[in-house]
């Protein structure tokens, strides 16, 4: 049995991965969710402190303190920076990395430069709006979640996102990955704008694997069955 630790992303909370967690436990995996700092049902400590350095070491001491080894480690969208960072710094506790639909940076890269331009001045100028420390929180239509009731439960929790996050670097020791094994798995219908760069650079980085989901980017609320399915798949 495998050991799956599951990240999201921006906007979220350990909460999205409800129906993924609870298939993957009842084949007798052992799950994690972990949420980072400021987001989810530790939304409380949401302050303008928290950078994208936190989220890293959110994850890591998370690995560490759980004293998980051989995880399947996997990030969703935003989730990705921290699994790459997490990876560069307790790799030996990592069997492989799955980018779920998520963001790929390399050392020193912040994340709004990996982004469509008008995403991130959009997104900075919310912030701004907003008190100028958090990014409000979008519609899920804008993670590919149709009208409906999935609809109605995710945007009852989607809550603001640290906005040094968007601006501040990954710093890394080694090359991204650290050598894990690692797959890119892209949503496809709809495929997500925002990470063209992500989904290129996934494509041209050597030794990563490429996997298809078709359903939209927040792919463990439309197709958990599906998400659940393939990530016990990669893990044999």
């Amino acid at each position: 049995m495998a050991t799956f630790v599951l990240l999201h992303g921006a906007f979220h909370g350990a909460w999205c991965w409800r129906d993924v967690a609870a298939r993957l436990r009842a084949a007798g995996h052992a799950v994690t969710t972990p949420t980072q700092t400021g987001l989810g049902e530790r939304r409380h400590l949401l302050s303008g402190a928290i950078t994208l350095e936190t989220f890293v070491e959110d994850l890591v001491q998370h690995l560490e303190n759980e004293d998980i080894t051989g995880a399947v480690l996997v990030g969703h969208s935003f989730g990705g920076h921290a699994i790459t960072g997490a990876a560069d710094r307790v790799g030996q506790r990592i069997r492989h990395l799955v980018y779920l639909d998520a963001a790929l940076l390399e050392n020193g890269e912040v994340p709004f430069s990996r982004m469509l331009p008008e995403f991130a001045i959009a997104r900075e100028r919310e912030a701004r709006a907003l008190g100028g420390f958090a990014v409000p929180a979008p519609p899920p239509a804008m993670f590919g979640i149709p009208p409906g009731p999935a609809a109605d439960w995710v945007a009852s929790r989607l809550c603001p996102h640290p906005l040094r996050t968007f601006m501040t670097p990954l710093v890394l020791r080694n090359k991204p990955g650290n050598g894990l094994p690692s797959t890119y798995v892209c949503c496809t219908d709809p495929v997500y704008a925002n990470l063209a760069t992500s989904r290129e650079r996934a494509r041209q980085r050597p030794g990563m694997a490429w996997r298809e989901l078709a359903t939209g980017h927040d792919a463990m609320v439309t197709a958990p069955e599906a998400t659940a399915d393939l990530l016990m798949e990669l893990a044999r």
